[in-house]
């Protein structure tokens, strides 16, 4: 495979990705879809895809984080780069990118499969109570309530990973199959 292929798959990856970031704010306008969003279809599609894993979490992390600090202005006024949960946050979609890396073939079942799997890590990560502050008690029960809380928005993940996932995988599948510029070199070898 030349320079030039993988180069084009890479620019094409990150379009993709940064298309999809930009989805980001609709949920900003639109508040009834408050995290129906492509961040973990995103991140699962980067873990997927890129061949050099590395990318992977590059392009995705800064693409969440350059999304999250523009939302995070339009809700505040002000630019707000880090905040108590921040760290929590983004080692989630470094586990969700880990995941997307373990898909090998981008089958509808490995897909939902990973996307479900890495909503309940989102899910469970999260809402730890003391990322909060007091908010929630910093017990059993105040993770229970904070887990509870959460289900409406874990519903609106849930549901933008599909819609994302079968945009993203879907799309770039369905652009492999009519550009070979765009497979890997696994692909092109078969």
């Amino acid at each position: 495979m030349s320079l030039q292929k993988i180069n084009t798959r890479t620019i094409v990856l990150v379009l993709m990705i940064v298309v999809a970031a930009a989805m980001r704010l609709v949920s900003y306008k639109y508040q009834v879809l408050s995290n129906f969003t492509p961040v973990g279809a995103i991140a699962l599609f980067g873990g997927a895809y890129f061949t050099d894993k590395w990318k992977a979490y590059l392009v995705v992390l800064l693409t969440l984080f350059t999304s999250d600090a523009l939302i995070n202005y339009l809700y505040t006024s002000k630019w707000v780069l880090w905040y108590g949960g921040s760290f929590w946050v983004y080692l989630t979609f470094a586990i969700m990118v880990f995941i997307g890396s373990l898909i090998k073939k981008a089958t509808f079942i490995n897909v939902w499969a990973a996307s479900l799997l890495t909503l309940v890590i989102h899910w469970l990560i999260t809402d730890l109570p003391w990322l909060y502050g007091t908010l929630y008690p910093h017990t059993l029960a105040g993770y229970a309530q904070s887990l509870n809380a959460a289900i409406p928005f874990e519903k609106n993940m849930a549901l933008g990973d599909i819609l994302f996932c079968t945009i993203l995988f879907g799309g770039f599948e369905l652009a492999k199959s009519k550009f070979t510029f765009l497979r890997s070199k696994t692909e092109l070898a078969v």
